[in-house]
């Protein structure tokens, strides 16, 4: 078969199967086109994406601004390596400080590597500036978080599925429960060697857990009080997704720090990635101020593709559409709307009991068991009525569409998930 034929949903899926490494258990769909919340299929069935790649295309897939900045930056100059300077990467780094309030950024290409970057920075800072014997460094984590895949990530991780025959795991890390400030105290005096607090403001792949309302402004300040560092991994819930710009602006209006915002949280070390591209191209980014930042010395670390031309030109024009096409206020807007609406069904239903979340990332819980396939079968369903979305930790429903999303299109999706929702009904 040439290379160029064009295959069915049932021949792609076959050729993954056969020649592809099976690390992921995808949603029976192929896609090969998509432009703003709207996604097709191979057959050129039309779905609502509402995952939005893991809050990746918060933009909306193919967004032209973004895709044209990707274009015309490949066609001049698409890669130097860290070895010698490039025309974009300075213009970017003034960019991305200036606009989410930090002194130094250091770019890297994915969420993972973002987080491995921070938690290099935030350890050397200990040894270095903190004054913690080298070796004896500890960060705090929460239970149930997040963070990727690498070695080290899994070393803190509670996902079985991720850790088992991965071993021996990183040293190094304490473990406490999530918004529980009792325990987060309780560790951070529990020892002179604490360096820092590494944090979901919200935990995505959890469930869509958001922390009561103070959890994270008195987390800064322990962290504050006691020469810790407030470690915020806003790889998903960053660039608008939560009704905000960061996660940690609260219920804040506004599309980029200033000094006014009273909900502010301001990390010590700030990590983004999936929406800093829109989707279409592998950014990351690790923010901090001088005082923490100045410890990375030449050498010390980087990537080839950090910062490369195509990712800055990219990232400047995803950015620029968030505050262009005020997505924060979108999200905050139809998030309410859609768990009001979700609400609604709820209270009557008995397949789905709770509906929780913050802007346009959002979970519906099924009630079965998590080793039931009841939530998968209900995204099956949802498929074929032309919606797309993926459970996780087996009976909960994430919903996140893309943040270019309108109130009709919320609504017909509402009407989408609800009448499927009733099939499932006991």
């Amino acid at each position: 078969m040439s290379v160029l034929e064009k295959r069915s949903s049932a021949e792609v899926i076959k050729l993954e199967d056969k020649y592809g490494a099976h690390n992921y258990h995808p949603l029976p769909v192929v896609l090969s086109k998509g432009e703003g919340v709207y996604v097709w299929d191979v057959e050129g069935k039309k779905y609502y994406d509402f995952l939005s790649a893991y809050s990746a295309v918060n933009q909306g897939h193919c967004h032209p601004k973004i895709v044209n900045a990707m274009m015309e930056q490949a066609k001049t100059l698409t890669l130097t390596s860290r070895a010698f300077y490039n025309d974009k990467l300075g213009v970017y780094e003034e960019y991305i400080t200036k606009y989410f309030g930090f002194d130094k950024v250091l770019p890297m290409n994915t969420g993972a590597e973002a987080v491995e970057t921070a938690l290099k920075i935030c350890r050397k800072w200990a040894y270095e500036v903190k004054g913690i014997a080298e070796n004896e460094a500890q960060i705090i984590v929460c239970e149930n978080n997040f963070h990727g895949r690498t070695t080290t990530i899994i070393s803190f991780s509670n996902d079985e599925n991720a850790r088992k025959n991965f071993g021996p795991y990183t040293a190094g890390f304490i473990k406490i429960a999530y918004d529980d400030l009792d325990a987060l105290e309780k560790a951070i005096t529990s020892s002179k060697n604490i360096a820092g607090f590494l944090v979901e403001p919200i935990q995505g792949e959890a469930g869509v857990y958001v922390p009561s309302e103070e959890y994270l402004a008195k987390a800064k300040e322990l962290c504050k009080a006691n020469n810790v560092l407030f470690i915020a991994d806003e790889v998903q819930t960053g660039v608008a997704r939560t009704g905000s710009l960061l996660a940690v602006c609260g219920n804040c209006s506004c599309e980029s720090k200033c000094e006014k915002q009273a909900t502010y949280v301001q990390p010590d070390i700030l990590i983004l990635g999936k929406a800093l591209s829109g989707g279409a191209y592998p950014v990351s980014a690790v923010l901090a101020d001088d005082e923490v930042m100045n410890v990375i010395k030449p050498g010390q670390h980087g990537s080839t593709f950090g910062g490369n031309p195509i990712a800055a030109a990219v990232a400047m024009a995803a950015l620029d559409v968030v505050n262009e096409e005020s997505l924060a206020q979108n999200a905050r807007k139809l998030g309410e709307l859609f768990r009001s609406e979700l609400a609604k069904f709820i209270e009557t239903s008995s397949i789905a009991t709770l509906v929780r979340g913050k802007g346009l990332l959002n979970a519906v819980l099924i009630n079965d068991t998590e080793d039931s396939d009841t939530a998968w079968n209900i995204c099956m369903a949802l498929r074929d009525n032309g919606l797309l979305a993926k459970p996780t930790h087996g009976n909960i429903i994430r919903f996140a569409p893309p943040l270019v999303m309108n109130e009709e299109q919320l609504l017909d999706c509402v009407s989408i998930i609800t009448s499927t929702l009733k099939q499932f009904e006991k």
